[in-house]
């Protein structure tokens, strides 16, 4: 398995983080966590016609640039040190790899392309009221109609699920988990915001009363392509993790050293010193555990159903610590709303939460392993 660090991968992470620094900085974050969906669609538009960043890891079969899940992991560090607001981790990872998961060559060809070019902005919708991230707990039923067929149920937790223009909704039906495609704008479907912690986040609740839907693959055969996609998906918010972990980091080491006490930088202080350096240790381990499983992805994906669990359960904790350290360090001008600390700080919880938390990515890996 290759896991060294190309020129390629250089340039590609420094063109992302130069076009995120000047098109999505985070003062344009704080105005756009005021809006309904969180986008910057000349930004959006941008990323995709110019650098290609929704189509990297789509075939280009598909419309797609053919590049592996590891250049998109670059991308995804960079856009999560950015806080960014926009739909990626929805339309680009969790909605592209549930297609590319399924067996339906028609549904890739109909989807992929939009979702690759930017124009179509999609979501996977999954998780029910009851929080749970187990595929078990699904509730929402889908029931034959003619040649069609219609769903009953809801889903809650849907990233950009409000405004999202293509819902791959996950139901059950007498075959088992089935994996349907919904319209923005079908009879019977009901779309709201649900108020958050991290408003850098934006997550929806559906209402789905007799919706009419396209199977996307067979009856059934839902279960496996699912596990796979929220595997993958896991691995991409770890990314993501790692990249808010990481300016976390920087933001408190740069501030130990401007921040005066005692005549000295607060940085020269041993307690400051240790904390920095055990920070600086947990990070560095998360982007080698980050930099494995992403190249796992396409070079040894028997491996993935063990990485992911295990990588989600680090990463979460380990973003977690590192940006409550970073308000700790900062003192008292860190817990303010004008700091942008509390940002990360928020972006952590909710990243922690999404996809299950480190108890529930433990529990998982020791059913998966036969514990």
């Amino acid at each position: 398995m290759n896991l060294g660090v190309s020129e390629e991968h250089e340039e590609l992470r420094a063109s992302v983080r130069r076009f995120l620094a000047d098109r999505a900085p985070i003062a344009r974050v704080r105005e756009l966590m005021e809006t309904k969906d969180g986008l910057d669609q000349a930004v959006w538009d941008q990323a995709g016609q110019q650098l290609g960043l929704q189509a990297l890891a789509i075939p280009e079969a598909y419309g797609g640039a053919g590049f592996t899940f590891a250049e998109q992991a670059i991308v995804l560090e960079e856009l999560g040190a950015s806080l960014y607001t926009g739909p990626y981790l929805a339309s680009a990872v969790l909605a592209a790899n549930a297609l590319l998961a399924s067996d339906d060559e028609g549904a890739r060809q109909d989807f992929l392309p939009g979702i690759a070019s930017g124009e179509t902005i999609a979501t996977l919708a999954f998780t029910e009221d009851n929080g749970s991230w187990d595929p078990g707990a699904i509730a929402t039923t889908a029931i034959k109609d003619g040649t069609g067929w219609r769903l009953d149920g809801h889903k809650s937790f849907v990233l950009d699920g409000a405004t999202a223009g293509l819902i791959l909704v996950v139901a059950s039906t007498d075959a088992g988990l089935s994996l349907f495609a919904v319209e923005p704008g079908a009879a019977g479907l009901s779309r709201t915001t649900l108020p958050a912690l991290d408003q850098t986040r934006k997550l929806g609740r559906l209402e789905l009363n007799g919706v009419t839907a396209r199977l996307i693959g067979s009856p059934g055969d839902a279960a496996a392509a699912l596990d796979r996609t929220l595997d993958i998906a896991a691995i991409a918010l770890a990314a993501e993790q790692l990249g808010g972990a990481s300016r976390a980091l920087d933001m408190a080491v740069e501030y130990a050293k401007i921040r005066h006490q005692f005549g000295r930088p607060i940085g020269s202080f041993q307690a400051i010193k240790h904390r920095c350096a055990d920070l600086l240790l947990e990070v560095e381990s998360l982007r080698s555990a980050v930099s494995y499983a992403a190249a796992a992805v396409t070079e040894s994906p028997e491996e993935i159903p063990v990485l992911a669990s295990l990588l989600k359960a680090y990463a979460s904790e380990t973003y977690f610590h590192v940006a409550a350290e970073n308000i700790q360090i900062h003192g008292g001008i860190g817990f303010t709303w004008e700091h942008d600390a509390h940002l990360y700080f928020k972006r952590a919880k909710s990243s922690e939460l999404f996809l299950g938390d480190g108890a529930y990515h433990r529990e998982r890996l020791a059913t998966r392993i036969g514990l």
